[in-house]
């Protein structure tokens, strides 16, 4: 055989591989590992128990910064990129209505390869979680079923948007936030162990909002397939109206939190953040469409986010 005719054909396999994990990747939809990444890191700044002295002690500075690098590797990429394929290949049926370009419903990638990325994955998520501790590894698993339950029948909790909201708040959010504060205060015994446990559950119920506008994309296949999304069920005007109070609600709960506890000067930063995102938020209610919402969640939820931060700091 023409050894010309060989080497095609050999530069097409040896590229192959490349192809197909940059499918994983696109899967994994790297836009939405910020929000668990940043749950993370501000867990572990409400522990108050970071070691931070760059030129005091840059051994245990380095491993400090180097336990949170890996503990937003497992919240960002690993544990939201498995639950992001996992809901992908759940929601087939859905995208081929909605978006029938997506990977999946396109037939561009295979059934097995979404298989195998998914348990890759879970595995990995879970092993970094032991790595970084017991106490953190069952957080993890945690967000792990949560995930599962979200889409998977029977469960599958997107079938209900109250319900379905209330999963990724918790795991995206919530459950974030309490793996950061795990992973350097695994006995939860630091000053301000149970408030930042309190403050990272009403954020994770503020988030339920942020899901709701997030749904708008998708409402026209929901209603068609039968899925009870926000949106679906009480329609565009009636979603933008309640994902705004319990986004509100939740930052409001942790302004009164942290009154309640003295720390005035972080409360009235909540308070401006709030202020910042009511512009976009009466856009949304006089305007419930999504291209409003994807406006919503470029400006709006940075400062809701912000006030994580600045909760998690003022605690200390």
């Amino acid at each position: 055989m023409d050894s010309s005719q060989v080497a095609p054909s050999s530069s097409a396999a040896a590229g192959k591989p490349s192809f197909e994990f940059k499918k994983s990747l696109r899967l994994m939809k790297s836009y939405t590992w910020f929000a668990p990444a940043w749950a993370f890191v501000v867990g572990a700044i409400a522990s108050h128990s970071v070691h931070f002295d760059l030129f005091g002690d840059p051994a245990g500075t380095l491993l400090s910064v180097g336990r949170i690098a890996i503990g937003t590797l497992m919240a960002g990429p690993l544990l939201t990129g498995f639950s992001q394929v996992l809901n992908d290949w759940c929601d087939r049926h859905v995208d081929a209505i909605n978006q029938p370009e997506r990977l999946i419903p396109s037939g561009q990638v295979s059934p097995a390869q979404v298989r195998v990325t998914i348990l890759a994955l879970m595995a990995a998520a879970l092993a970094v979680a032991l790595f970084l501790g017991l106490p953190v590894f069952w957080a993890a698993l945690a967000g792990v079923v949560l995930a599962a339950g979200y889409s998977i029948e029977p469960l599958r909790f997107k079938k209900n948007g109250w319900i379905g909201n209330l999963a990724v708040g918790l795991s995206y959010e919530s459950l974030a936030w309490i793996a950061g504060h795990l992973a350097f205060d695994p006995t939860l015994s630091s000053a301000g162990a149970t408030q930042s446990m309190l403050l990272a559950i009403i954020y994770g119920l503020g988030a339920h909002g942020i899901m709701t506008i997030n749904d708008f994309k998708s409402v026209i296949g929901d209603r068609l397939l039968g899925l009870r999304s926000i949106p679906a069920l009480y329609g565009e005007a009636q979603a933008a109206r309640i994902a705004v109070i319990i986004i509100n609600a939740a930052q409001l709960a942790a302004i009164a939190l942290l009154l309640a506890w003295g720390h005035w000067i972080v409360a009235a930063f909540i308070v401006l953040f709030i202020g910042m995102q009511l512009p976009q938020q009466i856009q949304l209610i006089r305007n419930p469409t999504q291209p409003q919402a994807v406006r919503y969640n470029i400006v709006a939820i940075p400062p809701y986010v912000w006030g994580m931060l600045a909760a998690a700091i003022g605690l200390g």
